[in-house]
């Protein structure tokens, strides 16, 4: 019999796998790797405003990362920095800032549970805010699928076929912070980018569509999810990394074992 506090985790990690796999597809072709890590390091402040402000650090996460992909879109617009630098900045500066608020609050926070994750302590409730996300986020990205794809391709060209490239890029960026706020649960804030881009990329060398591209990239999201908690709970290390770490080790056997021509 399974414990229900690794059940919850795994339909937890499940559930971002499936948001993940899409998602990460499009982080890699588009090359928003530092985009998704800064993004991750903005959630710090939101999870400090909700301790500090009594509300749930989820919503708080949210509220914080749509705020930060917002201003950072306006800069952008602006041209007054490179994407780097504004990133940079802006990543740093926001988890910086959460740190101190946290530490200003004069409550007992488990910081590793932020940075590294903390999959194990999924409630029931939480569950269903999982299943909630995955079921939108999926839905939403199989509707602008294509369009999505035809951006990353030539945005010219998506402009010429009557796409609204600014609603659909906000659109995406919005499902990008949704990912974020579910996924500081699981594998935590320092770790988040790690669940985009290493399924993505190691689905790229096997697949040849867009679409198989974005299921074997949720699939093996789950396959790291079921050994990496199973490796945690044998070995009794941290759950977060123990699912990277069992991402990376399949990136490297697809690596070595596959040639994508």
């Amino acid at each position: 019999m399974i414990d229900g506090f690794i059940v919850n985790a795994l339909i937890a990690g499940i559930c971002v796998s499936i948001i993940a796999g899409g998602l990460g597809c499009f982080i890699v072709w588009k090359k928003m790797a530092y985009f998704g890590d800064s993004l991750s390091h903005s959630s710090l402040f939101g999870i400090a405003l909700g301790i500090v402000l009594g509300f749930n650090s989820t919503i708080g996460t949210f509220i914080t990362c749509l705020v930060f992909a917002g201003f950072l879109t306006y800069l952008q617009n602006k041209n007054i920095f490179s994407n780097d630098t504004l990133l940079g900045i802006l990543a740093h500066a926001s988890l910086s800032i959460g740190i101190i608020a946290i530490s200003l609050s004069n409550q007992y926070v488990n910081l590793d549970a932020y940075l590294f994750g903390d999959i194990l302590t999924v409630t029931d409730q939480e569950i269903k805010f999982f299943i909630f996300a995955a079921i939108l986020v999926f839905g939403t990205l199989f509707f602008i699928w294509e369009k999505l794809v035809l951006m990353t391709i030539n945005e010219n060209i998506a402009k010429a076929d009557n796409i609204n490239t600014k609603i659909i890029q906000s659109i995406f960026l919005i499902l990008l912070v949704i990912f974020v706020a579910t996924c500081v649960k699981i594998v935590g804030i320092l770790l988040i980018t790690s669940m985009l881009i290493i399924p993505a990329a190691t689905s790229r060398q096997i697949t040849s569509s867009p679409g198989k591209m974005a299921i074997v990239s949720g699939m093996l999201g789950i396959i790291s999810i079921f050994f990496g908690v199973y490796l945690s709970v044998i070995a009794d290390i941290p759950t977060g990394p123990s699912i990277i770490l069992v991402l990376t080790i399949i990136f490297i056997l697809v690596l070595l074992l596959f040639k994508k021509n």
